[in-house]
Order: C-alpha cells, then structure tokens, then sequence
C-alpha cells in the first residue's frame, strides 16, 4: 500500500542529519532535477528584497522574513520529511508516538509533495525550508515541473499497489494518479469540511499506519475514530470513501 500525503506550511526547525546531498532523497537519478529548483529557491533568498520574500514564505513580520532568508537550504542540517512537518495533519499523526514496525511502515509507504522538494518518501532527509502553497520561484511552478520530471517514477513506484489519495487538492498538481485509487471525504452534518479535513487525514494515516492493510479490503475493515462509513462513490479509476464525523 501506497499513501499520497500533503506537507505542512510549519515546519520543526530541527537538524540532526547532514546537509542534503544525492542520498537524501527517493529517485536519486532525479538528483540533478531537485538541484535545478532549489537553485533557483537559493538565487531567491539571497537577491530577493523583502516585499518579494514575504510573498515567498506567506509571512508578514520583517525580521522573521530575514531570518528565513538567510538560512542556506545546501548547508542546513536535515531530519525525515515525515518529523520535519508538524501542521494539523501531523499533529494528529503524531508520528513519535508510534511503535517502530508503523513508523517503518509510513517511512517506506508515505508519498508527501513538497511545495520546493517535489515527491518525497517519508523518510527522505529535508531542510528546515519555507515555500508559501502556490508561490512561484519568481515565474517558475515547481508543481508543473515536478510534474513533467517525476511523473514516470511515481508511476513505477506506484505499480500494483492499493493507493489512498489523502492529499489536499493543490497538491494533486504535482502527480496524476493512472492507477485505480481511494480517496476520502469528510462529512459533519452533511457538509464536506476543509480545515478539519487535514486532521481527519492525519487520524486515518495514523490508524493505517497501526494496522498495514495489504490492500483494500483490509483498509475496509478498520475502524476508524469519530468516523462512520456514508457509501462509497465510484468515478473512473477513482474509489471515494465518504465519512460522517461523529460527534
């Protein structure tokens, strides 16, 4: 089983690996592709003035802007994608919690698309970064390119596997599924919630993670926390299972 996962916009401002380098990442004959974004995200923070990098990271506050910018993404030291994020999702995760056999098992199955990094196994060695959601470097679409470079590798990654599509929508920008997959839909009192979505994901990649279903009759067969199963759509290769949160 595969499990396609959003970012966070916070980040931990942790470091306890070696700067990035060819083995820090999944697909590492794709190196070079990785090299020619954050390339141009370093020429940003070192010419860019203030207005611009404010736009760039989504803050507003001056000094936590320069402070931002001036950490360089080749040196800094690097800890797990999957410890790096801690929004709404990953915090519902918890992902230090966890025993080691589902920590192994989202390091190795988890598929997080990075704003800057593009497709990242959870495991994948990051920096302390940031990339406002649907920021350009300066005209240059990350997604679109990631898209274009990373596309056939994901396919490969993905082949014959049960996949669950847990991602935000933007994200779906950077890959398009070819494979029959399962995505999930959140309902509270008969409306699709947005924000709390990103914690519902975070709860059910928790609970995959504790019991790694082999494929999608064992994910069925979870219960999930606060959640009751409404029906199930079908459209093309897509599978959505729609939830009621229960109060």
């Amino acid at each position: 089983m595969k499990i396609l996962f959003s970012p966070s916009e916070t980040k931990r401002a942790i470091g306890i690996a070696q700067p990035i380098n060819e083995k820090s990442f999944s697909f590492p004959y794709l190196y070079e592709k990785r090299l020619y974004v954050l390339d141009q995200y370093q020429t940003l923070l070192e010419k860019a003035d203030i207005p611009k990098l404010q736009q760039l990271f989504g803050l507003k506050d001056e000094y936590k802007v320069s402070v931002q910018a001036s950490k360089n993404i080749f040196t800094s030291f690097t800890c797990k994608a999957i410890e790096r994020y801690n929004g709404i999702a990953y915090d519902h995760l918890c992902f230090e919690t966890l025993d080691e056999s589902a920590q192994t098992f989202i390091e190795n199955n988890v598929l997080i698309f990075s704003n800057l990094f593009g497709p990242l196994l959870a495991k994948d060695l990051i920096p302390d970064y940031k990339l406002q959601q649907g920021e350009n470097l300066d005209g240059f679409k990350t997604e679109l390119f990631y898209k274009e470079h990373f596309s056939d590798a994901i396919d490969t990654l993905l082949e014959n596997e049960t996949i669950v599509d847990l991602r935000a929508g933007f994200y779906e920008k950077f890959y398009t599924l070819k494979y029959p997959y399962i995505t999930m839909k959140f309902l509270k009192q008969g409306k699709v919630v947005s924000h709390f979505a990103k914690a519902y994901r975070g709860e059910v990649l928790r609970q995959i993670a504790l019991h790694q279903p082999a494929n999608e009759k064992e994910l069925g067969e979870i219960s999930f926390d606060g959640l009751r199963i409404r029906e199930i759509l079908e459209q093309k290769l897509k599978r959505e299972y729609v939830f009621d949160i229960i109060d």
